[in-house]
């Protein structure tokens, strides 16, 4: 992907970033009401997610109609993150306010002594005031000491406000309020009574996708209404927006990713699996291979009876595992896919999309253990056959950044081409034939076999990492050229 300069002017973007003390604060549903009030009032929102969760952003973009993005501090260095934050705030016309949600806790990042990957490294990088997000549970004068803790550990980074989660009653908001407000200096901006309605449905990689939410609750509007009508009632709007407001101008980046490239040739179309299970995607990947020169085309391998007229195929991660049945009965569609495979046609795949490619995929394997997979039965389905393999779901849980470099030119890039990225998986590919190829090794990281990753037949390739193409900026126009190569 080509690079284009960008003028140094600042750009002023009123931004918040809301953190928490830890993990299950509630700072995604305090995240989702904002922006539902926000939209609601009239404001075009921005929002971002710190980190590579792609789920939490599905709901960002379905409240407020525009293309949440993932920023990251390990997988980008300070100029990249003000391209796609900029980029970001300016693309779906211009935002009036942005909003940021942290990764866990404020400061967790790669490693214990430096704040790379982490939201805190985020806040300094956009000059960006943090709301501090306090489950307040059965707390009250300690939740002063945890507000006091996390202002004094980095003193760069500006604490504007504290936001008291799960509170009891009139009692426990007072007492919590009265001792941070005396003890810190820290304003308390919103108080969010505890109520059980707040909670969004969950599973083993986190909530489940804003896609397959809507279409399986009947109440999902009645359910983000509450959540805004709660936020609205608990929080002080006027001060977050004073806060986000007072924000400095942001220096724009030298160069920025997002610039299109001249394209003379007929753009090569790219399907693009969407639905149910396959919906775990960076609107950056997107929005990047468009910008190389592919015309983007969506379909259904759960729905859908064929693949449409393509020359290339994108499969990202989801969840097959809890649609394998409906997957396997669809076989018109997976002979289509092997048939593409066998041709020699560039295919694509990340994780889920790894999973539907292998020859069978197992649930509910007895002595694999289960996390929040109570309703995955034991049962084995077919699957594509693309590439060799029998995935089960079990107890293996990866949750890691990557590091990788490419041990063949494929349809990711040349051979020799690193990245960062990561992988997030409960499944592990086994059966693997002893001659089985791989384009990717990892130097950090699970990957499909001893550090190996992108399993490749043809020019099938599946991996478990999951590549950022702001990023790893060879993604796109490395995707582009091989499949117009072998159109």
């Amino acid at each position: 992907m080509s690079v284009a300069s960008s003028s140094l002017e600042k750009k002023h973007i009123p931004r918040i970033l809301l953190s928490a003390g830890s993990s299950s604060s509630g700072k995604t549903t305090i995240t989702i009401g904002l922006l539902a009030a926000l939209t609601e009032a009239g404001y075009k929102v921005q929002p971002y997610k710190v980190g590579l969760d792609y789920i939490d952003p599905s709901y960002y973009s379905e409240i407020t109609g525009r293309r949440a993005r993932n920023i990251d501090g390990f997988l980008m260095d300070e100029e990249g993150v003000r391209d796609v934050f900029i980029h970001g705030a300016e693309v779906d016309e211009e935002a009036d306010i942005a909003i940021i949600e942290g990764v866990r806790g404020l400061y967790e990042g790669f490693d214990s002594f430096t704040d790379t990957g982490s939201t805190s490294q985020i806040a300094k990088i956009l000059q960006c005031s943090v709301i501090l997000i306090i489950n307040a549970r059965s707390i009250t004068r300690s939740a002063a000491a945890l507000v006091s803790g996390f202002k004094e550990f980095d003193k760069d980074v500006h604490i504007a406000g504290v936001i008291l989660n799960n509170i009891g009653g009139p009692r426990h908001e007072k007492k919590a309020t009265e001792a941070i407000e005396h003890y810190t200096g820290i304003p308390v901006v919103g108080v969010i009574r505890r109520n059980s309605s707040m909670k969004i449905s969950m599973r083993h990689l986190g909530l489940v996708p804003a896609i397959e939410e809507r279409r399986r609750a009947d109440n999902f509007d009645e359910r983000i209404e509450f959540i805004r009508d709660t936020i609205k009632d608990g929080i002080r709007i006027d001060r977050l927006l004073e806060t986000a407001n007072a924000a400095p101008d942001l220096e724009r980046p030298s160069e920025t990713v997002f610039s299109p490239r001249d394209i003379e040739d007929e753009a090569p179309v790219i399907g693009v699996a969407l639905d149910e299970a396959f919906n775990f995607y960076y609107h950056d990947n997107l929005e990047l291979l468009e910008m190389a020169g592919a015309k983007i085309e969506y379909f259904s391998p759960v729905n859908d009876s064929k693949l449409p007229d393509v020359d290339g195929l994108y499969l990202g991660g989801g969840y097959p595992e809890l649609f394998a049945e409906q997957l396997e009965n669809n076989v018109s569609m997976r002979e289509d896919i092997l048939d593409a495979s066998c041709s020699g046609m560039p295919i694509y795949a990340e994780c889920g999309g790894l999973m539907y490619l292998t020859e069978k995929l197992s649930t509910g394997v007895k002595g694999k253990g289960a996390h929040h997979m109570a309703e995955m039965p034991e049962s084995t389905h077919e699957m594509v056959g693309a590439l060799p393999g029998h995935t089960l779901m079990g107890h293996k849980r990866v949750v890691s950044y990557n590091i990788g470099s490419l041990a063949t030119d494929s349809v990711i890039g040349k051979t020799g081409n690193s990245f960062r990225g990561h992988e997030f998986h409960h499944s592990e590919v086994t059966e693997l034939p002893k001659d089985a190829s791989f384009a990717i090794k990892l130097s950090r990281g699970t990957g499909i076999i001893d550090g190996w990753d992108g399993l490749t037949v043809n020019n099938t390739l599946g991996c478990y990492a999951h590549l950022v193409a702001s990023s790893y900026r060879e993604f796109a126009g490395s995707f582009v050229d091989f499949v117009k190569k072998n159109k």
